[in-house]
Order: C-alpha cells, then sequence, then structure tokens
C-alpha cells in the first residue's frame, strides 16, 4: 500500500468525529459585529457575561468588564487615591432591564513616586448585577456598552472602547462563571456598623472599627476609604488594636473636598476585606477649592485629545512587535518539524519521493502540502479568537484540554499504527471510491496530509513561538491570523523545500523492501503517542478513564483486524467485535470524559499548587517565586520538568534562595490560568516565570537549560 494513503483516510475519519466533539463544547455567547473584546497596547478589555439560569425576572443575570492589564500597567478603583480616574460603565440595554453599581473588588495600594493611588494591576473583573423585569420575554438579551478607564504606568493614558454581546434568554450562560466567582470572592463583605465610628481631631481622622472577625485580631490592616480626597493616601498613620477594637489614625488631605457624616471604609487582610459604614463625629477643618485633576494628569488627557486618530478601517504599518513577533512564528514553526509529533509525518512524506520520479509533481504534492498546513494553522487560529471573541478563556492547545478530543486522537493514532504496522490495509474497510482517492487525486492527498500534519502539532509549543501567540491573541483579527499564517509556512518550509530539490529524491535509495521496514517502524512513534495520550487522559480524568480507553482501543484494534479477514470469518467475527465496540463505549465510555475530583498538579514537599493571589501573598513577604505553567498534554513541558526542573543543581540554587516553586496545571481549561498567561502576554504553555519583589516578572524560554535558570537565580 502507498505510504500516503492512510493519512488521507484518516483524515475523513477525524472530520466525520468533528461534529460530535464541538456538541461536547459549552454553549457560546453570540457576539455581534461589535464584539466583546476592545486591545490597547496597555490593556485587554472584555465584556463578560454570567446568567447560569437564564435570563428571567428573580435569577443571577451579571455583566461584567474585565481588564487585563500589561506588566506595571494599572487602573483605578471607585477612590482613585491622590491621582487618577475610576473605569467608568454606560450601558444602553433593553426596555425592563436596569443595572446596578459596579461590586467593586478590593483594590491594592499602588506607590507612585511620592503619591499613592487605590487600584488594580493584572487582571480585575468588575461585576454589575442585572434587574430584569417580570414581563421580560425576549429571545435574547442584546447588550451594549461603552466604558472609559484610565491606565497608568508612570504616564497615564485615557482610552475607552465599545463592547457589545447577546445572551440566551432560555439558555444557560455560565462559561465565565469562574471569573465571576473570583471577582465576587475578591469583593469587600459588608458587616454592620455596631459601634464602629470615626471622629475628626485636629487635622487627623480617628478610626474605630468593631464587630471585625476574631480571625483578623492582631493583624496588620490595609484601609481603603471609599469616599475620596479625604485623608493622604500616601501619608504615615497609625493603626493598633484594643482588644477586638481595632484603631488607627489618619492624616487629613491638604486638599480635602468633602465632609461627610458618614464613611465607608474597606480594610483588608491578604485576600480577605470587609466594608464597613461608620458615623464621622467632630468638626470638620474647612475644606480647600476643588483642585480637579492633578497637574500631570491634566497634561495627558490633554496630550492624548490632541493626538490624531486613525481613521476606522485605515491599515496601519505593522510595528516592530508584529514583524518580531513573524519572525518568530515562523522560526517557530521550523522548529515544530523536530518535535517527536512531527517527526514521523514529516519522515513518512519525505521518503514517499522515492514512489515519484516527476519533478513537478513532487513540487506540486510539496504546494499542496504547504496550503493543508498554512490554511490549517489560520483556521485553527480563527477558531481560536472567535472562541476567545465570544467569551471563552482559551489559549494555544486548549483542544487538548478536552478528555474527548483527547480519546478520540488516541484513537486515530492507534488507527495509524495499526495500519503502519501491517495489521490491517485500509482498502479493506472503506469503500473503494476512498481507497482511490489518493490515486486520484495525489495533490488533495497532500493537502490533507498537511491537515493532518497540523493536528498532531497543534499541542507543541516550540522555541519563539510562546511570545509569539501570547503577542498575536492580542492583535487584531488580520494581525493575528497573519501570526498563525507564519507558523504554518515555517512549518511546511521544509517538506517544500525538499519538494523542489530534485537532489533529496536522488540521495534516497531505490524503493524496495526497506520501504515495508521503515513504514512498520514509524508505526512505534504513533504507538508511543498513544500512550502519551493515555497518560494525558489519566491525568484528566483518573485511572477509570485511562483504563476505559485502554480497553476501548483494544475493542476497536480487534474491530479493524477482523475487516482483514475473508469469508465467513470476516461477517461473524467484524459484527461480534463491532458490536461489543458499541457495548464498551455504553458500559465504559462515560468514564473517559469524567472529571477527576482532585487537583492533578499535587503539591509536594518542594512543589506547591498556584492558586490566584498566591504569586502576590509570597512576594508580599519578601520571597521570590518561580512558576511552572505547565499541562499534562504539552510535550516540552513534560521533557523541561523531568531535565531542567529535576536537576539537582538548580533545585539547591532554588533552595539556596528560599524560592517558593508553584505550578500552575493548563490541563483542564480554567480560566484563572489563562488569565495569569494573558498578564504575562502568552496563550499556551509552557511558560516559566520568576517573581521578585519590587521587580517585574521575567519569562525564561520555553526551551529551559540548566545555565539559563540558574543564572537568573544568580541574579535573584
Amino acid at each position: 500500500m502507498n505510504l500516503n494513503r492512510f493519512l488521507s483516510a484518516i483524515f475523513l475519519i477525524a472530520a466525520c468525529a468533528l461534529p460530535a466533539s464541538a456538541n461536547t463544547q459549552n454553549s457560546l455567547i453570540k457576539s455581534s459585529l461589535a464584539g466583546p473584546v476592545v486591545t490597547t497596547e496597555q490593556v485587554r478589555a472584555e465584556l463578560l457575561a454570567w446568567a447560569p439560569e437564564g435570563v428571567e425576572a428573580g435569577k443571577p443575570v451579571w455583566l461584567g468588564l474585565q481588564l487585563t492589564h500589561q506588566p506595571e500597567w494599572h487602573t483605578y478603583w471607585k477612590n482613585s487615591g491622590d491621582s487618577g480616574l475610576p473605569t467608568m460603565l454606560e450601558w444602553q440595554l433593553p426596555a425592563g432591564i436596569t443595572a446596578g453599581e459596579i461590586a467593586w473588588p478590593t483594590p491594592k495600594k499602588i506607590p507612585i513616586g511620592t503619591l499613592a493611588n487605590y487600584g488594580y494591576e493584572r487582571t480585575v473583573l468588575l461585576p454589575v448585577p442585572l434587574t430584569i423585569a417580570t414581563g421580560f420575554n425576549a429571545p435574547q438579551l442584546d447588550v451594549k456598552l461603552k466604558a472609559s478607564w484610565l491606565v497608568c504606568r508612570k504616564e497615564c493614558i485615557p482610552q475607552e472602547g465599545e463592547f457589545s454581546l447577546s445572551l440566551p434568554a432560555r439558555g444557560s450562560t455560565a462559561a465565565s462563571g469562574p471569573a465571576f466567582q473570583a471577582a465576587f470572592d475578591a469583593a469587600p463583605q459588608p458587616l454592620p456598623t455596631g459601634n464602629s465610628q470615626l471622629e475628626v481631631s485636629g487635622k487627623v481622622l480617628k478610626v474605630s472599627l468593631a464587630g471585625l472577625p476574631a480571625a483578623l485580631q492582631g493583624k496588620t490592616l490595609a484601609l481603603f476609604p471609599e469616599t475620596g480626597s479625604v485623608i493622604e493616601p500616601a501619608g504615615a498613620w497609625q493603626q493598633a488594636w484594643q482588644g477586638a477594637l481595632w484603631t488607627a489614625q489618619l492624616p487629613l488631605s491638604g486638599q480635602r473636598t468633602e465632609s461627610p457624616l458618614n464613611m465607608p471604609l474597606v480594610v483588608a487582610y491578604n485576600d480577605v476585606a470587609y466594608r464597613i459604614e461608620a458615623p464621622v463625629t467632630g468638626e470638620w477643618p474647612a475644606v480647600a477649592a476643588p483642585v480637579g485633576l492633578s497637574p500631570a494628569l491634566q497634561a495627558a488627557l490633554r496630550a492624548n485629545a490632541a493626538a490624531p486618530v486613525a481613521a476606522p478601517g485605515a491599515s496601519a504599518k505593522a510595528s516592530p512587535g508584529l514583524l518580531v513577533a513573524l519572525l518568530g512564528a515562523l522560526l517557530g514553526g521550523l522548529i515544530l518539524n523536530l518535535m517527536p509529533c512531527v517527526f514521523p509525518v514529516l519522515a513518512i512524506k519525505v521518503v514517499g519521493f522515492v514512489n515519484e520520479k516527476n519533478q513537478s509533481r513532487r513540487l506540486s504534492g510539496g504546494l499542496a502540502y504547504t496550503a493543508g498546513v498554512v490554511l490549517s494553522f489560520l483556521a485553527l487560529g480563527a477558531l481560536l479568537l472567535g472562541l476567545r471573541a465570544a467569551g471563552e478563556q482559551l489559549g494555544w492547545g486548549f483542544q487538548l484540554q478536552s478528555p474527548a478530543v483527547v480519546a478520540g486522537l488516541a484513537a486515530l493514532f492507534t488507527l495509524l499504527g495499526l495500519n503502519l504496522a501491517g495489521v490491517f490495509d485500509f482498502g479493506s474497510i472503506l469503500p473503494s471510491r476512498v481507497v482511490n482517492l489518493q490515486a486520484k487525486n495525489p495533490s488533495l492527498n497532500a493537502f490533507l496530509s498537511g491537515v493532518m500534519a497540523t493536528a498532531i502539532a497543534s499541542p507543541c509549543t516550540a522555541p519563539f513561538m510562546g511570545a509569539s501567540l501570547g503577542y498575536a491573541v492580542g492583535l487584531p483579527a488580520v494581525q493575528a491570523l497573519a501570526v498563525f499564517g507564519a507558523i504554518g509556512i515555517g512549518m511546511a518550509l521544509p517538506y517544500l523545500a525538499a519538494s523542489a530539490v530534485p537532489a533529496v529524491a536522488r540521495v534516497l535509495p531505490h524503493p524496495g523492501a526497506w520501504m515495508v521496514t521503515f513504514k512498520q517502524l514509524m508505526a512505534f512513534p504513533m504507538f508511543a503517542t498513544v500512550a502519551w495520550l493515555v497518560w494525558v487522559l489519566g491525568q484528566q480524568s483518573g485511572i477509570d478513564g485511562a483504563g476505559a480507553l485502554l480497553a476501548l482501543l483494544v475493542l476497536m484494534a480487534l474491530a479493524v483486524w477482523s475487516f482483514s479477514l475473508r469469508g465467513a470469518a470476516r461477517r461473524a467475527i467484524a459484527t461480534f467485535s463491532i458490536a461489543l465496540c458499541a457495548l464498551g463505549i455504553w458500559a465504559i465510555g462515560p468514564n473517559i470524559v469524567k472529571p477527576v475530583g482532585t487537583p492533578l498538579a499535587a503539591a509536594s514537599a518542594r512543589w506547591q499548587d498556584w492558586q490566584p493571589g498566591r504569586v502576590e501573598q509570597l512576594t508580599a513577604q519578601g520571597q521570590s517565586v518561580f512558576v511552572d505553567f505547565t499541562a499534562a498534554w504539552c510535550v516540552t513541558c513534560q521533557y523541561n520538568k523531568k531535565t531542567t526542573l529535576a536537576n539537582a543543581d538548580v533545585l539547591a540554587d532554588m533552595d539556596a534562595r528560599n524560592v517558593a516553586l508553584l505550578r500552575a496545571d493548563w490541563t483542564r481549561r480554567d480560566p484563572a490560568v489563562t488569565a495569569a498567561l494573558a498578564e504575562l502576554g502568552r496563550s499556551g504553555v509552557p511558560v516559566y516565570v520568576f517573581y521578585k519583589p519590587g521587580r517585574a516578572p521575567v519569562v525564561l524560554s520555553e526551551i529551559l537549560s540548566v545555565s539559563d535558570v540558574r543564572a537568573e537565580l544568580a541574579r535573584l
């Protein structure tokens, strides 16, 4: 049998399986042309929705603007502190729908020189509750939002965006549930006023808060007044505990413009925060004349207003960042050919040159293969961008976060390996029209080979690809797809070059028995890939899921073998084996997609599970942190884990510098991990990051070396 025929058959089988796999995904939020995502160089803003019980009166319905900041940039809380402006949301909703106030998550204090602001870094979701009138009966809820925010580092840039999305009124919109739950958990919990009070005494505001939880007693708390322009955010202040009563003395602002009779305050300790509204006693000093915005902020606003705005649809010149991303994508695609999940396919294709003496046909096949690879990468990129625009928290390799897809790939690679080993011939189980497809359409076969190579390569991440893909997902669609296309060109380039150079075919041996041996040899990388995929599924669905998959693969092998028989034996054994497969799928198939009940990245004596906010907690205590963003289906991740990250010298250096080791497992979809990757400008794994107090995160190469890691440790 021709070495390439199986690629066409495998692709056709996979194409038939795709609709069923797609049906296992969550329902998507339908976005209008305006879209729910606005991206600038500093911020990625996305409109999210959460309506787990549909859009009905009395049911929870939330909208929210999620802001993902680039490192060192921040936006502001409702009280921005010494400078800044809070994020503003203007909703356009149908009749009968009203939006509430922002449920502001607890901010952090951000010192800037001699000033201090209250705001958010990394990723924050600003949730807003909706009230649905009893008479609302539209089939969907159409939402439009105009948002404005001020994003600052040392300089400030006013920005705005228009967003839109549609929610099905009768269906569940729950994909963003974890992001909203994280925002709810980050919001301060209300406490009754009780005996709490504030007293104005000269130029000091004395705070006495009663009723705080006993677990906070003796702890040093952070304080955030919701009323602005009352205290000096950067001023020195004192706090103390008097039994269960927490007291503080805060300096009044010399530019105070408010004299409230009641003041809501937020006090926080680590990830726990409480809100108390207390009465104010005493005589307020005379207020200062309103000063408006700070001179620096006014200058930033004027500069932004005077900046020319590009006309809609005008083509912009590619920035150096885009050019670097395209080059990195091209190099990453080239290196993908050396990955264990891609190299066997490339080798089989090149060996196939011995059967084609016509140089023009070889070149035609090379061009068709290239088209298959490039178009497949473009399609995969468009799917990823489309799902992200619809509100899904996804990144590169997202398809392998589904146990059903992993099981399907294991079945395909098993068929591939059995075919190469000579157990069966596709000609014995497929219609003659399909069998003759390769002979009649060699270019189509080469095209499908490129599609298959892309499917195999999709979970791999080569050097240079991580930064390029992370940059790409924040670009406009056309530029982002150009990066995905560059990966495809890089991956297809070696085969295209080989097909265009006649000398490659001349150096190969003449057709003979060696080709059968080589084909059978290539079966073993396929079976090794199956073993890896079963292990991946075991990480996702536990030992029962992995066992069920192995059993079903054995039954499938029995079925395809039975089709290679002849006569009455074929009919009897094939009928029995197909029935056995159906029974197995019904009986044990559900175990494959059943999630395990415990985290996969189990903590060890040295490694701990990554959790949102854990890095900030450790760095606040003065400890450096190393985070390994990984996944069981990522081959590069596992290689680095078994080599560099297990190196005795590296681990000794980590211990000597008291570096906390955290592992963020992305084997299954995890919006928190996806958001953390986005903050680092990445959309896939592996990603390795050093965090040091008072220093920006340092992202290492996807292919770790002992020398690179030890060199970075030496700089801590």
